[in-house]
Order: structure tokens, then sequence, then C-alpha cells
């Protein structure tokens, strides 16, 4: 094929250089959140990303003065308070709510901080129950909510937002907590001296790759990334999606700027070898469709080869995906929530290995299910692995998900982080530990209302 067989790093070359300094912030442009996201679906050195994240944080955070220091002290129960604009019908509320349901009442409490909408979905009305409050910032500045975490006690504070669209994550920069955390919604550093800790695995974050980090890693035991198990997916038939029931049917439900010239070109590849394949794609919209379907003609591909899916609901979304026979995951930024939803239907995902946080969410999923040989060195080895599993039977799928353990874990790794903070010491590395989870029903459950 035509297609690179190196493994697929990343280094920093001219088109990345450039890129570093157009997402360099300029004083005519606040919100330049963006920028970070924009360079983590390119391919990128890690330490030109590590440059943006400063560049991009110290530009959002100037002007937010910080609060008098906020001592941490011993105490039984810990307030914890993430902030995010994203408890609604949201991705991140869906893979949060059942670890939130499954925490320790006992010894946490919990405190969510909500800049995002008021929709009254169920899903939000699941979040708002597993907290003891939820708290509207949505109309406060970065030192307003800065002020009204202070007010209320926050003990670790927890960004869920970092680098993506509508954060307000600097409200971080005015110290409002003892100890401040990053983790679930951008795939890298924040680049912000005032966050602590970034949460993440041994392999999303591995301790060697601390230097492309403002923060110091900390590791949970198993996929950063929880989940929902009592998420129930009712396939929707294939003739209701346009899609034909005789048909090797290749997911991309990533969105289409995740969707690189060297992965399309090993999915034109695919179609090549599979003739009774056809590509699902997300749509980005008509013009985006339309310039795919044409670079699909430019490899010899008929535009019929490539379906659309268009945006519905949630819940609508995870029943269609099981139509699929295998997903194929995109590179440098990989599928993270996609590919935790296509596993959760049933669905294979092959994925190639890349530098970085972004490339490494696949694997780490495709790890905890069972799956780790669905993990490509090359762009030769993607092709070939997608053709086996095309036309050979799907393998198990191992169930990943315990949003017990997974509330255990990470409330073990906010103990140990505390007990630093308590000690008077800085934050440093903290590989992952792994915490006994007693049996259903014993004692310590039983302090869960």
């Amino acid at each position: 094929m035509a297609t690179s067989n190196a493994r697929a790093g990343t280094t920093s070359t001219p088109i990345c250089r450039r890129c570093t300094r157009r997402c360099a912030p300029s004083p005519r442009r606040r919100t330049t959140s963006s920028a970070c996201l924009a360079l983590a679906a390119l391919p990128h050195a890690p330490a030109d990303l590590l440059k943006v994240a400063r560049l991009s944080t110290r530009f959002l955070s100037r002007g937010i003065a910080s609060l008098p220091p906020a001592r941490a002290v011993d105490k039984p129960r810990l307030r914890i308070g993430y902030l995010s604009g994203d408890f609604h019908a949201h991705a991140t509320a869906a893979l949060m709510v059942e670890v939130l349901e499954c925490r320790d009442r006992a010894d946490f409490e919990v405190l969510l901080f909500s800049h995002g909408p008021d929709d009254g979905s169920p899903l939000q009305q699941r979040v708002r129950a597993a907290c003891d409050r939820f708290i509207d910032v949505g109309a406060l500045d970065a030192a307003g909510i800065a002020a009204r975490m202070r007010a209320e006690g926050v003990d670790i504070a927890v960004d869920l937002k970092g680098h993506t669209a509508g954060s307000r994550f600097t409200a971080l920069a005015a110290r409002p907590a003892p100890v401040q955390v990053a983790w679930l919604g951008f795939p890298g550093t924040c680049g912000a001296d005032y966050i602590d800790y970034v949460i993440g695995d041994p392999i999303v974050t591995p301790l060697a790759d601390a230097p492309f980090y403002s923060e110091r890693i900390a590791q949970l035991p198993r996929c950063y990334q929880p989940g929902d198990a009592t998420r129930r997916i009712v396939p929707t038939p294939r003739a209701a999606l346009g899609l034909p029931e005789d048909a090797i049917v290749l997911l991309s439900a990533n969105v289409v700027h995740k969707v690189l010239p060297p992965i399309f070109e090993a999915w034109m590849v695919l179609l090549h070898r599979l003739p009774s394949a056809l590509l699902w794609q997300f749509s980005g919209g008509e013009q985006a469709d339309a310039r795919l379907r044409e670079e699909a003609a430019r490899h010899g591909i008929a535009p019929e080869r490539l379906v659309f899916m268009p945006p519905v609901d949630m819940a609508a979304h995870w029943n269609r995906l099981a139509a699929a026979d295998l997903a194929l995951d995109t590179w440098p930024y990989n599928g993270h929530t996609t590919t935790s939803d296509a596993l959760a239907a049933g669905v294979p995902v092959v994925t190639l290995r890349g530098d970085g946080f972004a490339s490494r969410v696949a694997e780490s999923l495709l790890a905890e299910a069972g799956l780790p040989e669905l993990v490509c060195e090359s762009l030769d080895d993607y092709v070939e692995r997608a053709c086996a599993l095309a036309t050979g039977p799907k393998p198990p799928i191992r169930p990943w998900i315990d949003s017990r353990a997974f509330a255990r874990d990470l409330e073990a790794l906010y103990r140990r982080i505390w007990a630093r903070a308590v000690a008077g010491l800085p934050p440093e590395a903290l590989p992952a530990v792994s915490v006994p989870v007693a049996p259903a029903g014993d004692a310590a459950d039983a302090r869960r209302p």
C-alpha cells in the first residue's frame, strides 16, 4: 500500500512549527483554548503542545489575582469541587455520572460548579442527584467562580474542561483551593503552573512523559476514562439507518477534523481491499461531506460507498452504533468517548498508537476491554488488522466498566494527593496503585445512601 510503514511517532515538523506560531495567543483573540485542541489533532511533538498550552494559559489567565493562600489540613471528609460546563446531555456527564453515584458519601462531599446550560435532561437530573450540591456559576467570570469555590471551602478543585470549548479553567488561576487538578476533558497538559496534577493512567500518561506536562502526573490503576455500566444499547436496524444488510460497515464516528490524509488514505485502501465494505462516517456538514466524497473519488472509490450519519440525540447515537461491523479509529487524535461508545455497542475498534495522551486513549480503553491486539504500530499493520477483523468473527469484548472500583481508585488518589498537601510537601508524580474493593453490601457500602 502507499501508506507509510513507519511507526506512528511524532516529530516537530515545519508544519507543526508553523501551527505552533499560528496558535500562539494574539492580543486581539481572547478565546484561545481551541488552539491547543487544534494542535492535538495534528501530528506534533509533545513538547510543542506544552509550549502552546503555556502560551495560551498565560494569555487567558492574565489579570486574575490570586486569593490569599488556602491551607490543607487533615480532615475525615474531603470536599471535592468539580468545575465544568458539561453537566448536561454531554459526553462528560455521561462518562462521570455512575462514578458520582458510586462514590463514598461518608468520606467525600462533592460539589459541582456548572457554567453550562440547564437542559433539564434525564442525564442532568442524574448528575444533580449524585452530588451534594449543584452550583450554577454560569453568570460569573473567572474571578467570581474562584471566589465562590473559596467561599464553599473546596479542598480539591478538579477542572473537567482544560483547553476545550467554553472552558473556564482559568478560574483556578486565583488558587481557590489548596490542591487543584485537571482530569478528563482535555487530553494533554493545561500548561498552567496553578494546576498541581493531571489525572491519567500508565498508558495515556506514562511517568516518562513528565517533561511534557506542567502538572505532576497522577495515575489511576485503570483507564482514566470512566463509564456507565447501566447504559443499555437497543440496536437500530440497518434498514432504518440507510445501511445495506449485506455490507461490511466500517464505522468512523469521530468528528471530521480528526480525519487526516494519512488515515483517510488507509481507509481508502481498505475499501479497495473489501469490495463489499462502506465507510459510515459521522457527518461534518454538507460541505465537509462533499469534500470527503471528492477525496474518495480521487482514490477510485465510488461516492455512494461513503454514508454519512446525521447528528441525533445521545441515546439514538449509541443504539445506531451497533449496526457497524468494525470501528476505525483516527490518528493522532484517537476517539475517546467515541471509542468507549463503540465498545459499549459491541463493536471492536482498531487503532494506531501514537505519542502523547490524545494518541493513546483508544489503547487504554482497548486494554481494559481485553483487546490489546487491536492496537497497531503502523498504518500497514492497521490496514491488515482491519481487513482481518472485517472478514472474520468479532473478537469478544470484555466488560470493562466497574464504576464502584473506579470510584474507590479515584478517591484513593485524592487521598494521596491531599496527604502530601497536608504534610506541606510539593506535588510529585504519583504512580498507579491498585485499591482493593470490598464486596458489595459491606459496611463501607452501607454508609452510602
